[in-house]
């Protein structure tokens, strides 16, 4: 069969697109994002008592008379209508006053938020955000582009094209960095979403229809006329092997690799001359994305007798069973893998129920790695999951492998080469554990990563991210024909993934952040590599805090604890904390772990696997023994969130000495032998099926450590301790039991 001749409708597609491209090429030569950053963090924030108002008023000022200017600029032959007339008028005044009045009653009501920029501020993953991404969104707004196309924002979707590159940069994504990219070569491509939840239902989307896909081609290769001519086209088995696609019975065509899957159209295209518009155009009839779940399955899938599932952790976020339920797969289908006593995924409970589904032909879409869980930092064994789906690849069942990175994604930064400033800091960076980083250094081989620039980003919201290995796999989730573009830049990104319209200000407010503070060692890896060492040293104050009246305990156990050492060992090992990570500023500290290697080895392994930390009390009754009822515990724990967080508008704020959030641990979610194991830490008896109230402290302050007024943490930890006091004394039966002897660190 002779090539057929691509359509007059792609050819001119094409023609647009590469004048469009070569356009925005020209116009925005300097857009790209590259090279370090300039500078120190100090100058990237605000700061929590508005150090920097000045340069904020400067940049907003400007932008508003750039924005300005560009109003004036075009057809300025165009007549006004606001004129000085109308300015003079009764109702003008009026109106402007009516205005004034109403914007200074919500300035002052929104006084009354959570004053999430300050130093006490300990509670959820967000703190002050960098000025570059409060001038980028405020810039941005301005014009009100929507990136749903690039007819609406020709400006903002070429800054979300970059901000996608640099984010599958950051984390270990191929990007082409110059030159005419190759078509067959696997290339990344990344965009903005409103958060995280929207990206993993994306993720799920897009692995779900990958896993499907290949059954649709093969129905339609068997039934259509159009594409009779590829009825002969070969794929690649899981075992190396090539074979007609046509002819695979569907167990093997669910589990082909996906890179294999989503270039079979334009292996078509290229092998028997159907234009790839014509492959896409008979697919309409038959893949999932069409015709539904129940049509798809009853056609397609009738020696498949049972339903596919995804796995995650029992702790994962709840965009997971969401997705499940809105995709048609179902809640109960996204399994739960339990996690062990520190909250990672267990790699013997994940293969087996990988080896149930294997036995039973249950078709796998996706195996989903949190990198950074969002209550207890945790941080799941990629680097185990990726090589059991290497061995399940080899028994002939395969799955995508998704990075749930939302809160996790920029700490890569950290490993990031970058040119840091020779400048002395104030404040150390350090890195993340040894296991940490080798889970980091896997993620460019998981095939879809989310990542939100709203949380360690420091970007405002909305603002999250989805990133794929393959760029081939957004085509399976776009509602427009998918295309196939020779360059690493497109006209437009609003075809892809769930939302319609977005806000350009939101690419614009990640790009600006990400040109001032590059995302490696000398930008965002600098900041968050502060936020480390804080929260080591936060760490070391709450794992040694000691008073008569409660116990704490931190749920990021103690090397020693891990490694089941002997109680005078854990007691040793606390001891040393408390003098030489606690009892010292941050030079001194800093010079011991650079002349002791075991000192420097057992700082790098404290804490969460980031910034994290969750931990409980228990009081201690007038005998001197600790309380044992559970629900005397959590009422303990649940009044000191009460104390120390902002759940309705107060404008008593001064009286708020440290926030904090909350959370539990769940037996249905972590497992009973988790909940009773940290319930026996906290000298309580465990009760099966209850839940263990605890309280979480995330440190994104880079600077807490060292202020004005030295060491901040020493006021978070009184802070802490007062909020513990009074909330004894307000439990009704705690009270009674407690005696109120004052508390002191030893």
């Amino acid at each position: 069969m002779g090539r057929q001749r691509p359509s007059v409708t792609r050819r001119s597609r094409e023609d647009i697109r590469s004048r469009y491209l070569k356009d925005l090429d020209r116009h925005h030569a300097g857009l790209q994002l590259q090279g370090s950053s300039d500078g120190i963090p100090e100058a990237w924030f605000l700061g929590p008592k508005a150090e920097n108002e000045e340069l904020f008023r400067q940049l907003i000022a400007d932008a508003i008379l750039a924005h300005s200017d560009a109003r004036r600029s075009y057809h300025p032959e165009d007549p006004l209508h606001i004129t000085p007339e109308i300015k003079r008028s009764r109702a003008y005044r009026d109106a402007v006053a009516s205005l004034r009045a109403h914007s200074r009653d919500l300035f002052k009501t929104l006084t009354q938020s959570a004053p999430v920029y300050s130093m006490r501020s300990q509670g959820h993953m967000l703190w002050d955000q960098v000025l570059p991404a409060f001038v980028g969104y405020f810039a941005a707004m301005l014009y009100n582009q929507n990136n749903v196309a690039a007819e609406a924002s020709p400006v903002t979707t070429r800054l979300e094209i970059e901000v996608g590159n640099d984010l599958c940069r950051m984390l270990g994504y191929r990007i082409p960095t110059a030159g005419r990219p190759n078509p067959n070569a696997v290339t990344a491509w990344g965009h903005i979403t409103c958060d995280g939840s929207v990206a993993n239902i994306e993720a799920l989307w897009a692995a779900r229809n990958a896993k499907l896909f290949a059954v649709a081609l093969r129905a339609a290769l068997r039934e259509s006329p159009e594409l009779a001519a590829a009825r002969g086209v070969e794929v690649k088995l899981l075992n190396g092997r090539r074979a007609r696609l046509a002819e695979l019975d569907t167990w093997v065509a669910l589990n082909l690799p996906i890179d294999e899957v989503v270039r079979l159209p334009q292996v078509i295209d290229d092998k028997y001359s159907i234009p790839v518009d014509t492959t896409t155009a008979v697919l309409q009839a038959y893949t999932v994305q069409n015709v539904g779940l129940i049509d798809f399955y009853r056609r397609f899938m009738a020696d498949v007798p049972y339903a596919p599932v995804s796995m995650a952790t029992t702790t994962r976020h709840y965009s997971w069973p969401k997705a499940g339920a809105l995709l048609g797969l179902g809640q109960n289908n996204v399994l739960g893998v339990h996690v062990d006593l520190q909250g990672r995924m267990q790699i013997p409970h994940l293969v087996d129920q990988l080896n149930q589904c294997l036995q039973r032909h249950i078709p796998v879409i996706a195996v989903v790695a949190v990198i950074g869980s969002t209550e207890e930092s945790s941080v799941d064994p990629l680097t185990e999951i990726l090589a059991v789906r290497e061995s399940f690849r080899q028994q002939g069942l395969d799955f995508a492998v998704h990075c749930d990175a939302a809160w996790g994604g920029y700490f890569n930064a950290m490993m990031r080469r970058g040119d840091v400033p020779a400048d002395d800091e104030e404040v150390p960076t350090f890195p993340m554990s040894r296991y940490v980083r080798s889970q980091y250094r896997a993620m460019r081989l998981a095939d879809s990563i989310t990542v939100d620039p709203h949380k360690a980003g420091y970007v405002p919201y909305p603002a999250g991210a989805l990133c794929y290995r393959n760029s081939g796999m957004r085509d399976l989730v776009s509602l427009k024909a998918p295309v196939v573009f020779h360059s690493q830049s497109e006209p437009t990104v609003g075809i892809y993934g769930i939302e319609g319209s977005k806000p350009g200000a939101a690419a614009a407010a990640v790009y600006l952040a990400h040109k001032v503070i590059r995302p490696d060692r000398s930008g965002y890896g600098r900041i968050l590599g502060q936020c480390m060492w804080t929260s080591k040293r936060m760490y070391s104050r709450l794992v040694t805090l000691e008073d008569p009246r409660f116990k704490l305990v931190v749920f990021q156990m103690l090397p020693a604890e891990r490694e089941n050492r002997s109680a005078q060992e854990i007691q040793a090992q606390r001891d040393y904390i408390r003098k030489h990570f606690v009892n010292t500023n941050n030079a001194k500290l800093e010079d011991l772990l650079k002349k002791d290697a075991q000192a420097r080895r057992l700082f790098m392994e404290i804490g969460s696997d980031q910034v994290i930390l969750a931990f409980s009390c228990n009081f201690v009754d007038r005998f001197g023994k600790l309380n044992t009822s559970v629900d005397q515990m959590n009422a303990l724990n649940n009044r000191i969130f009460e104390l120390c967080s902002v759940t309705t508008p107060r404008p008593d704020l001064n009286k708020l000495e440290l926030i904090l959030t909350s959370s539990s641990f769940d037996p249905h979610a972590y497992g009973q032998p988790f909940v009773d194991h940290y319930t026996n830490r906290l000298g309580a008896s465990p009760v099966p099926g209850v839940p263990i109230s605890f309280l979480i402290s995330t440190t994104m302050d880079p600077w807490t450590t060292d202020t004005s007024k030295g060491d901040f943490l020493e006021t978070v930890e009184t802070a802490l301790r007062n909020a513990v006091h009074r909330a004894i004394d307000e439990i009704p039966h705690a009270a009674k039991r407690a005696g109120k002897t004052k508390g002191a660190r030893k």
